[in-house]
């Protein structure tokens, strides 16, 4: 464990510090440690038993191929309980200097940063939260595994920050035993200290640090200031790491069966145990529990009342989706009148030549199509990072588990549902950490019909050219955000009906029960936002960059031969991308659909708000005028109503997105399942879609 040094707790840096782990001696006593039991799912013969009275320490980690690999920069966990402050704590270290990917041959997110000391930088990762290390779900076996050094192509950690949650300490120390006990060094960081302190709540920090035989620090995440005791952590690990005991004074208390043996106890009984080990430790710490925040709980008793809560929740829903036409409009005029002043400017500067071609018909009309709905989508991850980090969107999870029972899931479904409107690829990754495995595939099956930010630009676009904006309840509710509601709202009812089936049928059984602790309500920070909303545009940016940029400038090519006698490049009609989408017409015409908006169809299938890109493109290749064409004109020459709320209805039903059919078959280990959910999704598509057309 890790005792930080005078001069380390002191701001200064610390010196004679050596990397060497002994084992506890007479401090552990005749305590027995045995965390087996925990640790028995462990992938590769990983196990790490302790046993009580002979003080030592026996840890086999197995082979892990990448496990110890050191890159010469010490790397840094950081660990917690969901809802602990355990991200806001790393962005604050991290700052900008942070990179998202995803673990390899997993599909969980992971998220590395480094912090720039004075002596030099430390690498940072943010592990997924855990409630122990026994994991139930795929992304907490990844925490258990990297602590471990079981990862492949990961090594160990040389260090943990474990980040618990001040306001909740008797339950958040639950998970203080298992962690400590890997002997690996260690600062406990107990955040909300000023909520802890602004609800009358007590804690004697030497107490517990002395209880738990590492240093604790009491902090406020979101005040950079109060975080010198962990960068004071960071630097004596920077300069050779801390000595430590392997076998914290945090023990799995005397077990007759188990004294000695380093048998593992049964699970309820090591819950027990460890959960009357909390409370001890909390009290020795001299813990008062902070008094419920009045606030909290006023607002809980409207957010979460049976009458009101749906109420409230709808409110904010519109006035989600109506913000996004009317606040946007703004942003996106300029936008657009920045790309179009910059095309044209290109275009003058540019003599007649195949590349200007290229660049304005192609790549301008493309990407520049799309890039005009950016400010879309960040005011719609606006408004989501707002609900995430005020706590409203666990009470939204709360009141939805009600809908979600009836329908056969469980309410954990729900969180990855609602990360489906960002992006459907996260929400089935997130899904593994719905334990049953029928719900996980029904949760899985049905994440698509939500809405990602990908049809965003789509439906945009449709709707701002076919449906005219006129108010319905003055300026709180346009006709526009009503239809921008009903298209959300029928994935949604999509997403229910198919979960009912898939329960009644192929994925027979009970919803498991759901059980959340609820964070108390916060101010979000203007950086955590800032933060989000930087990393979307990144997302953005990188799709507009890569995808979007790639299917232009092939369709442009196509749009240029079979060239004509006089080496031109023909009329759009006859050229290989006219006679490829006239082949699709065929099927599609039924809906209303021409050639231009099949090609659409296809290429979307790599991005969804690729057709937007595509229908630029093509558009822009059409158009015989040097100046910048407009897109929403050009479509309601070619489009009527019917065929506009036809295109909408199928993008709604339609899987539009290889990326998350590969994602899927992932997941569930084969093929089954991602062919019945394409084929089901498009014939839902292509029937909504007709009868829209044959209707209106």
């Amino acid at each position: 464990m890790h005792a930080l040094s005078g001069a380390a707790r002191s701001g200064g840096r610390p010196h004679g510090l050596s990397r060497g782990r002994r084992a506890c001696g007479a401090a552990q006593g005749n305590r027995v440690l045995s965390v087996r039991a925990q640790l028995a799912g462990s992938r590769g013969g990983s196990r790490l038993e302790l046993n009580g009275g002979t003080g030592s320490a026996v840890l086999d980690r197995g082979s892990a191929p990448g496990a110890g690999v050191d890159s010469g920069t010490p790397l840094v966990a950081v660990v917690g309980p969901p809802n602990s402050g355990k991200s806001t704590l790393f962005n604050q270290l991290t700052g900008l200097r942070q990179r998202v990917a995803n673990y390899p041959g997993v599909t969980v997110e992971r998220r590395c940063g480094t912090v720039n000391l004075p002596i030099g930088p430390v690498e940072l990762i943010d592990l997924p939260g855990i409630h122990g290390l026994s994991p139930r779900s795929l992304d907490q076996i990844v925490t258990r595994d990297v602590l471990l050094g079981d990862f492949e192509g990961d090594r160990q950690p040389d260090a943990i920050v474990l980040v618990l949650d001040a306001t909740r300490l008797r339950s958040h120390l639950m998970v203080a035993e298992p962690v400590l006990a890997l002997g690996i060094p260690t600062l406990v960081v107990l955040t909300m200290a000023d909520e802890l302190d602004r609800r009358d709540g007590v804690l004697r920090r030497s107490n517990l640090s002395e209880e738990l035989g590492v240093e604790v620090a009491l902090v406020n995440a979101r005040d950079a200031a109060t975080l010198q005791p962990v960068r004071a952590f960071l630097e004596a690990i920077h300069t050779g790491g801390e000595e430590v005991r392997a076998c914290p004074i945090v023990a799995v208390a005397e077990h007759p069966e188990g004294r000695g043996t380093g048998r593992a106890l049964p699970m309820i009984d090591l819950f027990a145990e460890r959960r009357r080990r909390a409370r001890e430790l909390g009290r020795s710490a001299g813990f008062k529990a902070p008094r419920p925040s009045r606030t909290t709980q006023r607002l809980d008793a409207l957010v979460l009342h049976r009458f009101w809560g749906p109420l409230v929740f709808l409110g904010v829903v519109v006035l989600v989706f109506q913000s996004i036409f009317a606040w946007a409009v703004p942003l996106m005029d300029g936008t657009e009148a920045a790309i179009a002043a910059s095309g044209n400017y290109i275009g003058a500067a540019l003599p007649e030549s195949w590349f200007r071609a290229l660049l304005l018909d192609g790549v301008w009309a493309g990407v520049g199509s799309v890039m005009v709905f950016l400010p879309q989508i960040l005011i719609l991850f606006f408004f989501i990072a707002i609900l995430e980090d005020s706590g409203y969107m666990a009470r939204a999870a709360v009141i939805a588990d009600r809908l979600m029972h009836r329908v056969g899931l469980q309410g954990k479904s729900f969180l990855p549902l609602l990360s489906a409107y960002a992006c459907a690829i996260p929400a089935i990754m997130s899904a593994r950490t719905v334990e049953d495995e029928r719900d996980r595939i029904a949760t899985i099956f049905v994440a698509p019909f939500m809405t990602c930010s990908a049809r965003l630009p789509v439906y945009a676009l449709l709707i701002a050219a076919f449906i005219p904006a006129e108010p319905i309840l003055g300026p709180f509710l346009g006709t526009q955000a009503a239809v921008l509601i009903g298209l959300y709202l029928m994935g949604v009812a999509a997403a229910i009906v198919t979960a009912a089936l898939l329960k009644r049928t192929l994925l027979r059984g009970r919803s498991a029960p759901f059980v959340m602790e609820l964070p108390s309500y916060r101010l979000p920070t203007v950086r955590s936002i800032l933060t989000r909303l930087l990393d979307r545009t990144k997302v953005f940016l990188r799709r507009a960059g890569k995808i979007i940029l790639a299917v232009t400038v092939v369709l442009w090519v196509f749009t240029q031969f079979p060239r004509t006698p006089g080496g031109e490049a023909p009329p759009i009609g006859d050229s290989a991308l006219g006679q490829a989408g006239q082949v699709i017409e065929p099927v599609i015409e039924p809906l209303g659909f021409d050639w231009r908006i099949g090609i659409g169809l296809v290429t979307s299938l790599a991005a969804r708000e690729v057709i937007v890109g595509t229908l630029g493109t093509i558009y822009g290749v059409e158009s015989e005028e040097e100046e910048a064409f407009e897109l929403q004109a050009a479509l309601q020459q070619d489009l009527d109503l019917g065929s506009a709320v036809a295109l909408l209805v199928f993008f709604v039903f339609a899987l539009q997105c290889m990326s998350t059919v590969a994602i899927m078959r992932r997941e569930t280990g084969g093929w089954r399942w991602p062919t019945l959910q394409f084929c089901y999704m498009l014939f839902l598509a292509y029937a909504g879609a007709w009868v829209a057309n044959a209707v209106l």
